[in-house]
């Protein structure tokens, strides 16, 4: 009997329609748009705008759309998995939530919060349950409101984060379509270059930690910079080993969107042109959770049954890790 491996059979994504430029950006904060396309290549980012809208607002959006295109039943879905570090609330789980909103309603689903990892987390752990045998439909989400944690009076982070979603869903394969390999990571000793210090257990809000300003993202570049591109390059470079490729075998990168520098050393350490690297930060900015996710959804008409793609990333935490899948349908066919 053939295994079971779990193939991505649709995707979807949203992204708000507000866009704050690098333009309006620096009228707020001492910035550039050279400064910022030099640095990190990003022009502008979507923010999700209105009073009480959360994660889930444009995640609904993005699952609503997959279920449409890929022809299932709200009440078809299995598990449905939230990858995201902001969260509506505290709890219930942002799935529970976007379950509700779908009518989801004969499966479970819990959230997975590895920082800009999250996606490829919550994927590898998709498949799983896919490759179990037992979960023919699942759905991994990967939505955030980066807005939401992100200080406008911060000019080294403000740039980089904007907000978004998609989706994927998840069924079983026996043709050898599918998420192949899988090598996933953390070093907990790197939460100190980015975190956010205030609104968990050990700091709850107070109007100190407000003063603060301690309730928005932490970052420390350098080390940041330099942790993701040797990590994200290592691990990705491992895959390809041990699954026999090379840089002309594989058909795609598919990268977190942090920093354009970053994803161009990654790059060109798998030995892979440019034309052949998923790059859309220029218009999104770092969705931290939705990066992986919204470039299937841009490139989706360009992918081709068959196509071997590496999805590499690497988050807060330190997290960081690559899979490796073929794709299993052809993207200008899907209506």
């Amino acid at each position: 009997m053939a295994s079971i491996q779990a193939a991505i059979t649709g995707v979807a994504g949203y992204v708000p329609d507000y866009i704050l430029t690098n333009e309006e950006l620096s009228r707020m904060v001492d910035t550039t748009d050279e400064w910022i396309m030099t640095r990190i290549g990003i022009k502008g980012r979507h923010i999700l705008k209105g009073e009480g809208l959360g994660t889930s607002d444009m995640a609904i959006v993005a699952l609503r759309e997959l279920l449409r295109k890929t022809h299932t039943a709200p009440e078809e879905v299995e598990l449905l998995i939230c990858a995201t570090v902001t969260p509506d609330m505290q709890f219930p789980a942002t799935a529970n939530v976007l379950a509700d909103k779908a009518g989801i309603l004969n499966g479970f689903g819990f959230d997975m919060a590895a920082g800009c990892s999250s996606f490829l987390f919550a994927l590898e752990t998709g498949a799983k349950f896919v490759e179990s045998g037992k979960y023919k439909k699942v759905v991994v989400v990967g939505a955030d409101k980066m807005s939401s944690i992100t200080d406008y009076q911060d000019r080294s982070t403000c740039p980089i984060f904007g907000d978004g979603a998609a989706a994927v869903m998840l069924e079983p394969d026996t043709d050898g379509y599918g998420v192949i390999d899988a090598k996933l990571m953390v070093d907990g000793s790197g939460r100190k270059h980015l975190h956010q210090v205030a609104g968990g257990s050990c700091y709850p809000a107070t109007m100190e930690t407000v003063a603060k300003r301690q309730h928005y993202i932490y970052q420390e570049g350098q080390p940041v910079f330099k942790a993701a591109v040797s990590h994200m390059a290592d691990t990705a470079v491992e895959i390809m080993e041990r699954n026999g490729l090379t840089g002309e075998s594989i058909d795609w990168l598919v990268p977190h969107q942090a920093n354009v520098r970053i994803i161009e050393a990654v790059g060109k350490r798998m030995g892979l042109p440019p034309e052949k690297v998923m790059v859309n930060i220029e218009r999104y900015g770092n969705t931290t959770s939705a990066t992986l996710p919204l470039c299937l959804w841009d490139y989706e008409k360009r992918l081709k049954r068959g196509d071997r793609l590496i999805l590499a990333t690497f988050g807060a935490g330190f997290t960081w890790g690559a899979i490796y899948l073929k794709w299993a349908y052809d993207g200008d066919k899907v209506a």
